[in-house]
């Protein structure tokens, strides 16, 4: 019994830092996210190389986080509840990487249109403000397995799709008044795209946290209308 004891205090010991490991990412992507923005307001060079450098950080975390999740696999062979916890974490880092692609990518556009007239217009803000609130709250609901507050993140990517779709129309004007705008407008587009990427991701995250704390599925989420997503195309991160 004291064996038996022993096994399932080092299992959990070793899940908690799976989490721990996660969480550092997900903060990480978080500032990303944050710092990209704010390198895209000012038209900050230096801030957006530090988003993009800082990034090899949130990559090394995810091998870390494959490699002692492989490990717990194989040492421990965990069944049912903690082999969902097990690979739910697994499947979660690498979408927390990709999270962190997007926030780099939004970083690497502050150079091509620093010297642009167009300004973020007023919805990138906000837009890019729930993106990373979704973050931030899926992965506080991982940490503490909470499957209610997970729901409740997939409930915010229907805004995140409108924010995206009002954003689109609004870079379409500027275009059509202006063919010296396309360039700029179309790099925020690509930025706006990215955010609702984030937001998707997030909410992906959100149903992994579901099954791993109750073992079912949540129903199809809303989706906002996609009347864009022809327009713009999947635009995916460059790299990683």
């Amino acid at each position: 019994m004291a064996t038996t004891g022993h096994t399932v205090k080092a299992f959990d010991e070793e899940l908690d830092q799976l989490r721990a490991t996660i969480c550092e990412m997900g903060g990480l992507a978080e500032a990303a996210i944050r710092d990209s923005m704010q390198a895209l307001a000012r038209r900050d060079a230096e801030l957006a190389r530090a988003v993009v450098e800082r990034d090899r950080r949130i990559d090394a975390l995810e091998a870390e986080v494959e490699r002692n999740a492989v490990q717990i696999i194989a040492l421990r062979a965990p069944m049912a509840d903690d082999l969902r916890d097990v690979v739910a974490a697994l499947k979660i880092a690498g979408v927390v990487e990709r999270i962190g692609d997007y926030a780099k990518n939004i970083a690497k556009r502050v150079h091509s249109i620093e010297d642009s007239k167009i300004r973020p217009i007023s919805l990138l803000p906000e837009m890019a403000r729930i993106a990373g609130e979704m973050v931030q709250n899926v992965l506080d609901a991982f940490a503490a397995r909470d499957a209610q507050k997970a729901a409740q993140v997939c409930e915010r990517d229907a805004a995140v799709d409108d924010f995206y779709n009002a954003i689109f129309r609004a870079l379409l004007t500027h275009m059509m008044e202006n063919p010296h705008n396309i360039t700029p407008a179309t790099h925020l587009l690509f930025v706006a795209k990215n955010l609702e990427r984030i937001g998707d991701h997030a909410t992906n995250v959100a149903e992994m946290v579901y099954f791993a704390a109750t073992g079912e599925h949540l129903s199809d989420r809303p989706k906002g209308a996609d009347a864009t997503d022809i327009a713009a195309g999947d635009i995916e991160p460059q790299g990683s």
